[in-house]
């Protein structure tokens, strides 16, 4: 077993690094305030997370497996157009997983 002192100075460490490592992005956006560059990042990064996300969601179907990728699909679908219809993103999720959820229990 560590000596106490050890286990001490390691969790000081980690307790340090952890603390600077969350106060670290609000430091910087203070000095970046006003900056072209922030505003450009604060309106892509979501819709290029979203983009990447749902990239990988689609690149997992397996077209293969039984259903041939149908309950997956459809949930896309019913997403897609519940959003397109009412501009609600919860309820535009909660459509798209029961559709595949559905889906899935029919295939």
């Amino acid at each position: 077993m560590p000596e106490p002192g050890y286990v001490a100075i390691v969790l000081g460490v980690a307790i340090a690094i952890t603390v600077t490592l969350r106060a670290l992005p609000f430091l910087v956006k203070g000095a970046l305030a006003g900056s072209p560059l922030l505003d450009d990042i604060g309106r892509w990064m979501p819709i290029g997370a979203v983009a990447i996300l749902a990239l990988y969601c689609v690149s997992r179907i397996d077209f293969g497996a039984a259903g041939h990728g149908l309950p997956e699909l459809a949930g896309i679908a019913v997403t897609v157009g519940v959003h397109a219809w009412r501009r609600n993103a919860v309820l535009s999720i909660l459509a798209g997983t029961a559709a595949c959820v559905a889906v899935t229990h029919l295939v």
